[in-house]
């Protein structure tokens, strides 16, 4: 019997990793501590299969990456000692159980002080584009995680380097605001559903999936990449599904997580469900090679060629006129 993994859809996350395209290798390592030390049991078992994964990507991420999650590590008490060591991490005396980091030596006073990237700086290194498969994978794991894993991967697209979709047009969304804002009032969630897809560019399958998610979530990400107000979102999850809205303690959950969600995680997330399109539409119309129909072709038995060929022989009168003797 196999053991169950414990952070199921990364295994085939870190493959795609490997692959060429987008690089999302630092931000699989920012989740992954993440969800370890928030909902992991304390066993050997996940601590194995935690190290099991981290330690392959610690080696292949940028230092400011691996300074993040060893900055997150360094005060957690069950780290492993296998990624403990990767890191750099250690312990005072045997006794104690939190791990301490060693001392960062200090710069010199002449260095100048490094200057930090500034938000555009940052945006313009953010231009890694996803491939059709990277993007499926990372539409069906955010599709299939609960409410705390959907807000941890929604809190690290923000950081990850990953291209997001082109902002939309300010008078374009307004506009979609004002028809989302009546189908809402009115509970007709088919239009609602099709103003979502024809405001973001989403086909219709993508479109109802993202209005009649159960979670709330994706709608969430819609309403922010339109830049859709607070009270106006709260305004459609009170009307839009009256059974929905009628839980004081889901509405609330979702206000506050719209309010901490940024604008570059939602495109982020907008650009994946684009992105799962194509690869859907690639894996239907597969181009076809040049021999494929001789491949599949009958085969046929070659035929002798016949002895006498049609007009060789001589013509043979068979006449019974009276020239004949």
């Amino acid at each position: 019997m196999t053991a169950t993994p414990l952070f199921p859809g990364f295994d085939g996350l870190m493959t795609l990793s490997r692959r060429e395209g987008g690089d999302i290798r630092p931000t699989l390592l920012r989740v992954l501590p993440a969800l370890y030390v928030k909902d992991s049991p304390d066993s050997a078992t996940a601590a194995r299969q935690f190290s099991a994964m981290t330690s392959r990507l610690i080696e292949e991420v940028d230092d400011a990456t691996r300074a993040a999650v060893r900055a997150r590590l360094a005060v957690y008490p069950a780290t492993p000692f296998e990624i403990m060591n990767k890191l750099g991490l250690r312990r005072t005396h045997p006794g104690q159980i939190l791990p301490v980091a060693p001392a960062i030596p200090a710069a010199p006073s002449e260095a100048p002080a490094a200057r930090a990237p500034t938000e555009a700086q940052l945006r313009m290194a953010s231009n890694l584009s996803m491939r059709p498969n990277d993007a499926a994978e990372i539409t069906d794991l955010f599709f299939s995680a609960n409410a705390s894993e959907r807000a941890l991967i929604l809190h690290n697209l923000n950081e990850t380097p990953l291209k997001a979709s082109a902002r939309i047009p300010p008078a374009r969304a307004k506009r979609a605001i004002e028809t989302l804002e009546m189908a809402a009032f009115a509970e007709d969630s088919g239009n609602f559903a099709l103003e979502i897809g024809e405001a973001l560019i989403l086909p219709a399958r993508i479109a109802t999936q993202v209005v009649n998610d159960p979670g709330g979530e994706p709608l969430a990400c819609a309403a922010r990449a339109l830049d859709m107000p607070s009270d106006a979102f709260q305004r459609v999850l009170l009307f839009l599904n009256p059974e929905f809205g009628a839980s004081v303690h889901h509405v609330y959950r979702l206000s506050r997580l719209y309010d901490r969600l940024t604008e570059r995680s939602a495109l982020v997330m907008l650009a994946a469900w684009r992105g799962s399109t194509m690869a859907v539409t690639r894996a239907k119309y597969r181009a076809a090679l040049y021999d494929d129909e001789r491949n599949r072709a009958r085969a046929v038995a070659v035929q002798g060629r016949p002895a006498t060929q049609p007009g060789s022989a001589p013509n043979v009168r068979t006449g019974t006129d009276s020239s004949q003797r």
